[in-house]
């Protein structure tokens, strides 16, 4: 080999250290490789940056702002987040998320499906008295089993395919992955369904519990006449057995139904009165069919510039020794009234008529220009937005959702490409108001873009320098002679274990052209082992570190290390036979 390949096998060692220790973010680590090699003229500054303009990086960046039409618009929680339902049994709930979190994960990238849906499952649990700590981390395996079905359920699937074009082979079909990610995906989900519930931990934060009920409040919603509740009962609803809340009363003017029970049919413009812990009252407003009710029944603003908002009355406050109804809060503040807490309880009684104190904590429903006006008011010692208030633009779901459908259709027929189709799909949702420009521009998640484009640049400076034929040698030798199966077995042992070590982007960058290499070194043909690196790249289940989404479970699930060791690594060693089996068939 020439000084070039030596030297690249020694950044590319580095760089694996840096991230195996995780010494610096990966995305500075992979710059760092990236532009050691070109300062030392390995690459060339076209190939330094082509990974910037590769076509999976930017397909990877549209999506990003589709998942977050769909979020906004609340698109996926009243399609996937209502097909969870009720289940008699754990294992009935589990394939209740599963199968359909996987189903849409094919046709949707992972990342912003569990950033998404995780406060949906974590809903969904509380409501049954169940721990998230049961779901959460088999919904995010069940995301990255589905999104290998398609090349767009995964970023890694985007990669490899960028890959294959800039090696000069024909792209990737809209659904090639499918003949083995059908197989794996089926496989692991029965393993989640049937096996996983005796290895999954049953955790509670006590901590978070006893902080929010510390918070509780009274709070007023309305049955919209025209939203989908009316009609309904109050379980069918799904207003039974709301975590920490309780529904008082229902209100009909002349008429109070109270105790309120289960199969009470709700009407058009029904007062329904609960009490309970903050979170559980800022999850109401984001149940389509019901508006928040403050004080004078008039809301503040238009609905989807609302927000929630607690503010602690100061001791100099004007308010101090005024009721609700002297104080005038729409007029000075723009703002109403939705429940008083005071010294640990709630404030019961008719809020109007309650009296304020020097530190009550107010929940407030304001305008987007409060926080703003009176974050440093000496009226209020603190203020701050409840995170997740702002209502869903429900009125464009159906829009989000025909708009992702066309792009699906239109990527799957190769009417366009899938890159053209999801630009087309993002360009689309922000001319129809389902989603800010503003927020489409904090959806994109730039370190995981950073990562795929110096990672394409890394690997290729692998295949040019020939580090990678170098590598491909003695992984050929290693099967010993064994056979095609053994070969791709060893393939997909090491990128698993390169994606549960890095992550799994720079896994299916780094492999892609050592697989090909070992593919020409024994005769195979090189798309079934490139196939093969792309399932091994997502399929990293044994390390909170292999995949972003296990990040966004890892805190909120309650976690440990060893949780993923113990529930994904029978998972990695299953979908590995799947795939050894499966790829031989198809590609010889």
């Amino acid at each position: 080999m020439e000084w070039q390949a030596w030297f690249t096998l020694a950044v590319v060692g580095g760089m694996l250290v840096a991230l195996a220790r995780e010494m610096a973010p990966a995305d500075l680590v992979l710059l760092a490789a990236l532009f050691t090699l070109a300062a030392f003229g390995v690459l060339t500054p076209e190939e330094t940056f082509q990974g910037f303009a590769n076509e999976g990086m930017a397909t990877v960046a549209a999506l990003f702002v589709v998942a977050a039409a769909l979020s906004e618009t609340g698109a996926l929680e009243a399609t996937v987040g209502r097909i969870f339902g009720n289940s008699p049994s754990e294992r009935g709930g589990l394939a209740r998320i599963c199968v359909p979190v996987a189903a849409s994960s094919a046709f949707l990238n992972n990342t912003p499906i569990v950033a998404m849906l995780t406060p949906v499952v974590i809903d969904w649990a509380r409501r049954r008295r169940l721990s998230a700590s049961r779901f959460l981390l088999p919904m995010d395996y069940a995301t990255i089993l589905g999104g290998t079905t398609t090349i767009i359920g995964t970023s890694t699937n985007l990669v490899v395919a960028g890959l294959l074009i800039q090696s000069g082979m024909a792209p990737m079909g809209f659904f090639e992955l499918a003949p083995v990610g059908v197989p794996v995906a089926a496989a692991g989900l029965l393993y989640l369904v049937l096996a996983a519930p005796r290895l999954l931990p049953d955790r509670r934060d006590l901590a978070e519990e006893m902080g929010e009920h510390r918070r509780e409040y009274t709070a007023s919603m309305r049955v919209d006449p025209s939203g989908p509740l009316v009609g309904r009962s109050v379980a069918e609803a799904g207003l039974r057995n709301l975590p920490g809340l309780f529904l008082v009363e229902i209100d009909r003017g002349a008429h109070v139904v109270t105790p309120v029970g289960p199969d009470e049919v709700l009407r058009g413009d029904d007062r329904l009165v609960f009490a309970g812990v903050v979170s559980t009252i800022v999850d109401l407003q984001r149940i389509r069919g019901l508006v928040p009710l403050p004080q004078g029944d008039e809301p503040v603003g238009a609905p989807r510039s609302q927000r929630l908002v607690e503010a602690v009355i100061s001791a100099s406050s004007p308010l101090v020794g005024s009721s609700v109804r002297e104080a005038s809060f729409r007029g000075v503040y723009d703002a109403a009234v939705i429940g008083v807490h005071r010294n640990g309880v709630r404030v019961g009684g008719k809020i109007g008529e309650i009296v304020l104190r020097p530190g009550d904590t107010l929940l407030l429903q304001t305008g987007p220009a409060f926080l703003k006006a009176h974050r440093n008011s000496p009226d209020f010692y603190l203020v701050s937005e409840l995170h997740g208030s702002e209502r869903p633009r429900f009125e464009r779901a159906p829009i989000a959702l025909a708009t992702l459908f066309a792009m699906i259709l239109a990527a799957a027929v190769e009417l366009v490409p899938i890159s053209i189709a999801a630009f087309l799909a993002a360009g689309f949702l922000v001319a129809t108001r389902c989603l800010s420009l503003s927020r489409a521009r904090a959806s994109i998640d730039w370190t995981v873009l950073i990562v795929i484009a110096a990672s394409l640049g890394v690997a290729e400076a692998l295949h040019k320098t020939g580090a990678a034929a170098a590598i491909a040698g003695p992984l050929a030798n290693a099967s010993g002679g064994l056979g095609l199966a053994a070969t791709l077995a060893i393939v997909y042992a090491v990128t698993t274990l390169m994606t549960e070590t890095l992550s799994n982007n720079a896994a299916a960058a780094l492999m892609f052209p050592i697989a090909i290499a070992t593919a020409n070194a024994v005769g195979a043909d090189p798309r079934g082992f490139a196939i093969t690196v792309a399932i091994a790249a997502s399929c990293g289940f044994a390390s909170p570190i292999g995949y972003q989404t296990h990040l966004i479970v890892y805190g909120p699930g309650g976690y440990r290390f060893w949780d993923f060791v113990r529930i994904g690594l029978p998972l990695d060693v299953l979908c590995g036979i799947v795939t050894v089996l499966v790829v031989p068939l198809v590609w010889g």
